[in-house]
């Protein structure tokens, strides 16, 4: 044998060991990986079954969810690294140095994180709730960490940031078991009101969706240029709501017109003098 295979294979004794060290890092990373990937999944299907049996609102364990994902993650991949021999003290404190200038180049984003936790804490709105805010309107279906997600009526998902939402006027019209509807309707001057009052109120009184109590309201509101204004309020559920002002609207339109009251336009009279 010469003396280039002879180095060949006294090179290649050496560095088999290395090879299958590094082989079992490999596989033993894979392993924790794996294992750890799947005690994760148990632990976040445990929080959620715990969260859905306690009385924790919906919004809340989304949020609790995503924390623990992020969280485990992180410390799954502190364990790897440091199997490699990666000083993980070090690679914290340089993770908290880099984490400070992350965070003034992401500081919207720790901010919607930060208005996350606000609205979970305060309970402006749940999930489930119709609210109203920054131009936009619809049910709650989700509290992420960084946004909330509103389904509209005409069957959009709108992602709204946390940060501006808890900053910002918000409309819970699923806050209350009960909502007013507020109507009007313009008759014209010379008409019997009393006659149109109870037209309103028998198309109110035959409604079944519109509450007893609190009563509703039926009174002259005001004497408008071309009109005079009836305010119609009744006192509906809240899932409702929509539906009782809709028919109502309708019906007071065609009770009225079949009865001869004249619901008018806008208008004006002009009077031509010659000279």
């Amino acid at each position: 044998m010469g003396e280039q295979a002879i180095n060949e294979l006294t090179t290649l004794q050496q560095m088999l060991p290395k090879a299958l060290e590094i082989g079992w890092s490999l596989v033993w990373a894979l392993a924790v990986l794996f294992i750890g990937l799947k005690v994760m999944g148990m632990l976040r299907r445990v929080l959620r079954k715990a969260l859905d049996r306690s009385s924790v609102d919906i919004g809340v364990a989304q949020f609790l969810d995503a924390l623990v994902k992020i969280v485990s993650y992180v410390v799954l991949a502190l364990i790897v690294m440091s199997h490699f021999g990666i000083q993980t003290a070090s690679f914290i404190t340089l993770l908290g140095t880099a984490g400070v200038a992350v965070g003034l180049s992401l500081k919207e984003s720790l901010s919607n994180i930060a208005g996350g936790i606000v609205i979970l804490l305060t309970k402006p709105f749940s999930v489930g709730n119709y609210i109203q805010a920054n131009g936009h309107e619809g049910t709650v279906t989700e509290i992420t960490l960084f946004g909330t997600i509103l389904h509209t009526a005409d069957n959009r998902n709108v992602v709204m940031p946390n940060g501006a939402l808890a900053n910002s006027n918000i409309v819970n019209y699923s806050a209350n078991d009960t909502r007013r509807v507020d109507m009007s309707v313009g008759v014209a001057y010379g008409t019997d009101l009393k006659k149109a009052r109870e037209i309103v109120e028998s198309i109110l009184d035959a409604d079944e969706k519109v509450l007893k109590d609190p009563a509703y309201i039926v009174a002259v509101d005001s004497l408008d240029d071309s009109a005079i204004t009836i305010l119609v309020r009744p006192w509906v559920k809240a899932e409702d709501y929509w539906d009782v002002k809709w028919r109502t609207m309708e019906l007071l339109n065609n009770r009225l017109t079949e009865a001869g009251i004249e619901i008018p336009f806008p208008q004006m009279s002009v009077h031509l003098q010659r000279d």
